[in-house]
């Protein structure tokens, strides 16, 4: 199959009544942060929770019956597992989904509850994916590749034509891993929308895209991949996908944890949206180049929205921390009645709110006669850390912990 605009448009007319039309959602909040006009596509609402079904769906739909009758396999990280097991499962066809032993539990628990089966093998996603390749070789199960697959770009392309129906963006970015929806996206837009700059988003723990760039080569990366963006920690670019990244997409960047888990909090908070790290990698990326997008017409992908709820919970408290609004301190009292009440009120009056307090008499670094005060804070930003620690001072406590780089 020859990857063209007459292949995503017969992919589309295949998804048509399978896949929702996902909404382009203009951003109040964002645009005034970027000064520009902001709208994010959010494939983070798409049926599973990401856009793998586009691309999963159109190549279940194109096998033989020879095909079906021995059942497709994959490797996935999560999403395109999930995607192709509701796909096979419509189909009637039987499918195996190989994934890491590290994938995410509420990914696993999810792929498994589309009623196909489900194997942990490998420590990453290349591991899990020569296992399922080794696997589809002895039991003739057709291998349904993540991202190198022109049916399955071909599906995921159908995103740049449902944005394409509503906007002429000026910019567009995308997240990548192994480069299929960033290759459909493009190859899309570049017959469509034409004058949109494309692109891609890396996580700077799996930066495949920059190493194959670099190489004018698919690679792999030589370090380990290091990322909470699991969506994107291939460790390798697609054949299929680089050469039409290479012919169509403008530039990269990257993007670490903290930008990325920075993304999904102001999603979450601000806009009430849930996005994974690889949903919303894209995100992280626009504001990583808010000097550049100023007065321009962005569309920002948010990919997928299937994050596990601990990781969820590490980034929110890891997000707050960073702006201010989470402070751990410590505080050395004497151990003697009404002592901590007097610091409580103090805090209280102060504004801030208790989160979580821990009182220890047993620390062999605490005297006989004292007792540590750990409490975690609530608190509006720094400046309001800076005031709770001033009147602490200023009432004679001594605070052990020091609460976090944002003190001045």
């Amino acid at each position: 199959m020859t990857l063209s605009l007459e292949s995503i448009d017969q992919a589309r007319e295949r998804l048509r009544g399978i896949i929702k039309p996902t909404p382009l959602m203009p951003s109040a909040t964002l645009s005034r942060m970027l000064d520009a006009d902001v709208l994010l596509k959010l494939e983070n609402l798409q049926r599973t929770g990401s856009f793998k079904l586009r691309g999963a769906y159109n190549r279940v739909a194109t096998i033989t019956p020879d095909e079906a009758a021995h059942g497709v396999i994959a490797a996935s990280a999560g999403n395109h597992g999930q995607a192709l097991a509701y796909a096979a499962t419509r189909a009637g066809v039987k499918a195996t989904i190989v994934m890491p032993r590290t994938a995410a539990i509420a990914k696993i628990d999810a792929t498994r509850s589309y009623g196909q089966q489900v194997i942990l093998e490998g420590a990453n996603y290349q591991e899990a994916r020569a296992a399922a390749w080794a696997l589809g070789q002895r039991n003739g199960a057709l291998f349904v590749d993540a991202y190198d697959d022109p049916f399955v770009i071909a599906g995921q392309g159908t995103i740049g034509l449902e944005i394409a129906d509503e906007t002429n963006a000026d910019v567009m970015l995308v997240p990548v891993g192994g480069g299929g929806l960033l290759a459909g996206i493009a190859l899309a837009l570049a017959e469509r929308s034409p004058n949109t700059e494309v692109i891609g988003v890396e996580a700077s723990g799996s930066p495949q895209l920059s190493v194959s760039l670099a190489a004018d080569a698919p690679s792999a990366i030589s370090s380990p991949v290091d990322t909470i963006a699991d969506g994107l920690a291939t460790g390798r670019i697609g054949r299929l996908p680089y050469e039409i990244i290479r012919a169509h997409v403008h530039r990269s960047i990257a993007v670490n944890d903290f930008e990325i888990g920075e993304a999904v909090l102001l999603m979450l908070e601000r806009m009430k949206l849930v996005a994974e790290g690889a949903g919303a990698a894209a995100l992280a990326g626009a504001l990583k180049l808010k000097p550049e997008l100023r007065g321009k017409r962005v569309v920002v992908c948010i990919s997928g929205g299937n994050i596990d709820i601990n990781l969820l919970d590490r980034i929110i408290s890891h997000g707050l921390a960073q702006a201010g609004r989470l402070v751990r301190l410590g505080i050395s009292l004497h151990d003697r009645p009404g002592e901590l009440q007097k610091l409580l009120a103090l805090v209280s009056e102060s504004g801030a709110n208790v989160h979580s307090i821990g009182h220890d008499r047993s620390r062999r670094d605490v005297p006989i006669t004292g007792a540590l005060v750990e409490m975690e804070l609530e608190t509006r930003g720094p400046d309001h850390v800076n005031e709770v620690l001033r009147r602490l001072e200023q009432n004679g406590y001594v605070v052990e912990t020091p609460p976090s780089p944002t003190r001045r």
